[in-house]
């Protein structure tokens, strides 16, 4: 296969002497003091690099291209051990015909693209660092007399749905190129009142497209929150967040009913606190004599002294349990455990 990954990296590291770069990482710089350089490029599989994916990245399917540095500064070894590019050809066979490449066109850009990465560049740093990376992808392809224009033009380009040349930068710089973007992160911890509801008590397709966004980047989106979890489900269910795929289902971990019911790695419940069964007493017996409404919290389940128009509101408006109405306090007390109070009135008792 017609490569020639010699002359590429030749072409390269002379553009690290003659160039001043911004974003590049400069732990490579000067090559002469190396015996000999190594680089592998390994051909594969969907399913191979998938695997590679996952332990590498953390990210559990195909991709097209991986590059895999092997360099060491500190071991000061006579040899450049640059590291390894892997490229499955299967993606690379789609993605060809998708773009109007020959199947060895499409392989040469992807190698360039692997090689930057292995010399400092990243595009992922910012949209500085993704220019500069692409301006070099251009110049090496062009030395070498490859066809194409890099990995990162081709993949906006793609996105674009054929948008005219003399409008990308403008669009670059008003929506950003995420193609590639792989977040420096790996968790999100998001509440849901005030946070992910709006002022309608809802999840907005904005949010929720945020929220598949984040997920399909490798982020973890915990749920943290004063809310019970089947609430939480059932909220996320609507814009089709929940199971296994989504952002939550019941092996999920998160934090719920203001922090009271914590659950961990498959959904192993880690920690809970329950009120004193005195002060719920006082509180219920409080409710009974005022007849301000009360509900009370227990784990999945939510429980009131009697029926109100605010207490069917939690369900209604906010998603809530529907309460379970047990008009007697001790029978209340001595059916379930209570994590959470919850007084819901208008007029001059509200807080």
């Amino acid at each position: 296969m017609r490569l020639n990954v010699p002359m590429a990296m030749k072409i390269a590291f002379e553009r690290l002497i003659d160039s001043e770069y911004k974003t590049r990482d400069v732990v490579i710089t000067d090559v002469g003091c190396f015996e000999s350089v190594e680089l592998s490029v390994l051909l594969c599989n969907d399913e191979f690099i998938q695997k590679l994916n996952k332990d590498w990245r953390g990210e559990d399917h195909a991709t097209d291209v991986l590059s895999m540095s092997k360099h060491i500064p500190e071991l000061k070894l006579p040899i450049l051990m640059l590291g390894d590019i892997v490229i499955s050809v299967e993606t690379v066979a789609r993605q060809a015909e998708e773009r109007g490449h020959t199947l060895i066109d499409e392989i040469r850009i992807l190698m360039v693209h692997g090689l930057l990465h292995l010399i400092g560049f990243d595009h992922e740093l910012s949209h500085e660092a993704e220019k500069e990376m692409e301006n070099e992808e251009e110049f090496l392809l062009k030395a070498l007399g490859w066809k194409g224009k890099g990995l990162i033009h081709s993949a906006y380009d793609s996105e674009s749905n054929g948008s005219p040349q003399n409008d990308r930068s403008d669009d670059r710089k008003r929506v950003g190129n995420l193609r590639f973007y792989k977040p420096k992160f790996g968790y999100i911890f998001c509440d849901i009142d005030g946070t992910l509801l709006n002022s309608k008590s809802q999840i907005s397709l904005s949010t929720a497209q945020a929220l598949k966004e984040a997920s399909s980047r490798g982020v973890k989106v915990v749920i943290a929150t004063g809310k019970t979890r089947p609430t939480v489900m059932n909220i996320l269910n609507m814009v089709n967040l929940t199971g296994k795929d989504g952002i939550i289902y019941k092996l999920s971990p998160g934090v719920f009913v203001q922090g009271l019911l914590v659950y961990g790695r498959q959904g192993r419940e880690i920690f809970r606190r329950n009120l004193d069964p005195g002060v719920c007493s006082e509180a219920f017996m409080y409710s009974l004599e005022h007849k301000i409404p009360i509900i009370a919290f227990a784990e999945d389940r939510c429980f009131s002294l009697f029926e109100h128009p605010l207490v069917d509101s939690l369900h209604t408006v906010y998603h809530e349990p529907k309460a379970e109405i047990i008009p007697s306090v001790d029978q209340l007390l001595a059916g379930v455990e209570i994590q959470k109070l919850l007084s819901i009135c208008s007029g001059p008792y509200r807080f």
